[in-house]
């Protein structure tokens, strides 16, 4: 018994130290797993900072199974990179400081888009992140075949470190 409180006690201990957004100058990777309609791929965003509430930042995912219908796409249909916008509200919603929820806006190769996501750290380098993301406007006003690769209702689930 003495054990597992002393378990319970450092667990506890790493999770209070946590925070999951820190404001100006706060860097954040994110590396996991890009799932949608027609293929899987793999996902990497790297956020930093402005603000007590604001960050920027890069995304990028690259589909590496896609469904046969899409076999004719190339490298270039299957890649996709946005410029990306950010509001933290965590810790504005009442959250735990090793929780931050983000909505935001990005600008992409294949849209112009938002998403929303979570991470929860469980230390102060290491967590697991989701987010969803979806088309505002697209480029092409007739998305057929594989140009619905990246320019649709996207799901990405993941780990985060802090930097």
């Amino acid at each position: 018994m003495k054990k597992l409180l002393t378990l319970a006690f450092g667990l506890s201990t790493i999770l209070a130290s946590a925070q999951a957004f820190t404001g100006k100058g706060d860097q954040k990777l994110n590396i996991g797993a890009n799932i949608q309609d027609g293929g899987t791929g793999i996902v990497a965003v790297y956020d930093y900072g402005l603000g007590e509430n604001m960050s920027i930042g890069l995304y990028g995912t690259y589909m590496l199974g896609v469904h046969k219908a899409y076999d004719a796409a190339n490298f270039e249909d299957k890649i996709d990179v946005r410029a990306r916008f950010n509001a933290n509200i965590g810790n504005v919603i009442g959250l735990p400081s090793q929780i931050d929820v983000y909505p935001g806006l990005n600008l992409g190769l294949k849209n112009f888009g938002g998403h929303v996501g979570a991470r929860y750290f469980f230390s102060d380098g290491f967590g697991v992140n989701t987010e969803f993301a979806f088309p505002i406007a697209t480029y092409d006003n007739h998305v057929v075949g594989y140009e619905h690769l990246n320019n649709q209702f996207q799901w990405n689930i993941g780990v985060s470190f802090n930097l």
